[in-house]
């Protein structure tokens, strides 16, 4: 197995740096290549712009889309991108790791995927979920927040928290055709002892542990839609 970790979090001695850590021992543990992308170590340029491109198909207005598609065409992206996109094709799984901002990702690992998840290659036209240039592949989100489980539920003021990173799992991760798995969220984490945080990393391991037999989350299925993306009538 090839497995990718995608780090975004600032400080290397923190408990979501524990997690990417315990994960990447795991895997090599099992004898798996394991690669991991510390974003923030390695000083990514989180900014999708012109500079992406060494050549540009219209140098007078940009179409970010367009001009992926045709750099991937013609070997035309910067190398710091290519060698992402060389990393999670290599992989068989790749594993999201950071902190919760504001509902959401880090800034960072966000334009990590604007510049990485590129068009013509991860997805385009008719090539989204079951038939997104990602199938095949597993992912999995494993991330970390200050506030606690029961305030991210039915009954509790934030709502699911699966459902409010709808944009990364569905709309990210399952589009490119990622068999996306069941996110890990760790809660409270700044507020936890050493014994607390312990039993998460104990249940991360167990998580990593019996990864083979976890069912992905329910994507769309192309071929019940018609032309126009619109449900066939049944």
């Amino acid at each position: 197995m090839n497995v990718l970790i995608v780090h975004a979090h600032p400080e290397p001695a923190s408990f979501c740096s524990a997690l990417c850590q315990a994960a990447a021992e795991h895997f090599r543990g099992l004898g798996a290549s394991v690669e991991v992308s510390d974003l923030h170590a390695m000083g990514f340029d989180p900014v999708a712009s012109e500079r992406d491109f060494t050549e540009r198909a219209d140098a007078d207005y940009l179409v970010y889309a367009l001009e992926q598609r045709n750099a991937v065409k013609h070997g035309l992206l910067q190398p710091d991108i290519q060698a992402e996109i060389d990393k999670v094709r290599r992989c068989d799984l790749l594993i999201l790791s950071f902190p919760v901002y504001w509902y959401s990702m880090p800034a960072l690992l966000k334009g990590w995927i604007d510049r990485v998840f590129v068009s013509g290659l991860f997805y385009g036209g008719r090539r989204i979920f079951d038939q997104g240039g990602m199938r095949g592949k597993r992912a999995l989100v494993c991330a970390t927040l200050g506030g606690r489980e029961r305030m991210f539920s039915a009954e509790g003021i934030h709502d699911d928290l699966r459902e409010l990173f709808r944009p990364l799992l569905k709309g990210t991760l399952g589009y490119t055709g990622f068999d996306v798995l069941e996110p890990f969220f760790a809660y409270h984490v700044p507020y936890l002892d050493d014994a607390a945080r312990g039993a998460i990393l104990g249940d991360w391991r167990q998580r990593l542990a019996g990864i083979d037999g976890q069912a992905p989350l329910e994507m769309p299925v192309t071929g019940d839609y018609d032309a126009h993306f619109e449900a066939r009538i049944r």
